[in-house]
């Protein structure tokens, strides 16, 4: 139903979040089309966060869906049927969790900040914690966020990172600059500076996937147990929103996970801007 974000010639997009160039009647009238995509009902609840890059994780329960603003968190769990959990993105990585024998599932929100505060490994230890969860039982799902191929970032984040894994190094790559005319002429841009002190050179990105995974793993999951459904936001503005590759300028995608009453545990969906996936 939104028009903000696409050309004139092109039809509508999924934008699920309350944005200030996207009309608010039209990003929830797409909230309700994702909820009757995943549960068949276009009135079951579907509850968002205000998300800050922390790693706070909340008990959530229908109650929510009628809150005048949404809680501030990054992450949220619950084992009450009949309810859909959100986490917005546009190039972070959103972690789904559930638990099929305890019937509990939980929905994080990871960017960088968070995945350094352990946003993943700290919400599956709530749902031990509340739910009395088994991380063998449970199954996770890592969606797509701006990737390693995109993702550059500075020194500051790498230290940060260091401080808390000693595997940090393995997440961080070096990329070259691919500019033609860079390439072509170095000589235009060489610099007095001294060595490590230009712009000139590789820069550092970083696998937020990866880091996602193996905190996961950190904390009990199987490998097997973790689907990485990936895809870079940025290097595909078709499908995705990247907050990055607009500049600023763009719509949320939503990955959400709910229980249908009396049932299993609903099946694990995650949306691009042209519509939902499996």
């Amino acid at each position: 139903m939104s028009r903000a974000y696409c050309a004139d010639d092109a039809p509508g997009e999924l934008n699920l979040g309350f944005t200030a160039e996207d009309s608010r009647e039209a990003a929830a009238a797409n909230r309700r089309l994702l909820a009757e995509a995943v549960s068949g009902d276009k009135a079951t609840p579907l509850i968002a966060m205000k998300q800050f890059h922390s790693n706070l994780v909340v008990l959530a329960s229908a109650a929510d869906a009628g809150r005048e603003r949404p809680r501030r968190a990054d992450g949220q769990i619950t084992n009450e049927p009949g309810i859909l959990l959100a986490v917005q993105t546009a190039d972070c990585i959103p972690v789904i969790v559930a638990d099929r024998k305890r019937r509990a599932v939980g929905a994080f929100h990871a960017g960088w900040r968070g995945t350094v505060k352990r946003i993943a490994e700290i919400g599956v230890g709530r749902m031990r914690l509340e739910f009395g969860s088994k991380p063998e039982d449970m199954v996770a799902a890592i969606g797509p966020g701006n990737g390693v191929c995109c993702y550059a970032v500075g020194e500051e984040v790498l230290s940060e990172f260091e401080s808390q894994f000693s595997y940090a190094r393995e997440l961080f790559r070096e990329v070259y600059d691919a500019d033609v005319v860079r390439q072509k002429y170095p000589m235009l841009f060489l610099t007095q500076r001294a060595p490590g002190h230009s712009p000139i050179g590789p820069s550092l990105h970083v696998d937020l996937i990866e880091a996602n995974r193996r905190q996961l793993l950190a904390a009990g999951l199987r490998a097997e147990s973790i689907a990485v459904v990936g895809g870079c936001t940025q290097c595909h503005p078709e499908m995705f929103y990247s907050h990055r590759g607009s500049r600023g300028r763009t719509g949320r995608m939503m990955a959400v996970v709910g229980m249908k009453q009396g049932i299993r545990v609903q099946g694990i969906k995650g949306t691009g801007n042209k519509g939902t996936r499996d």
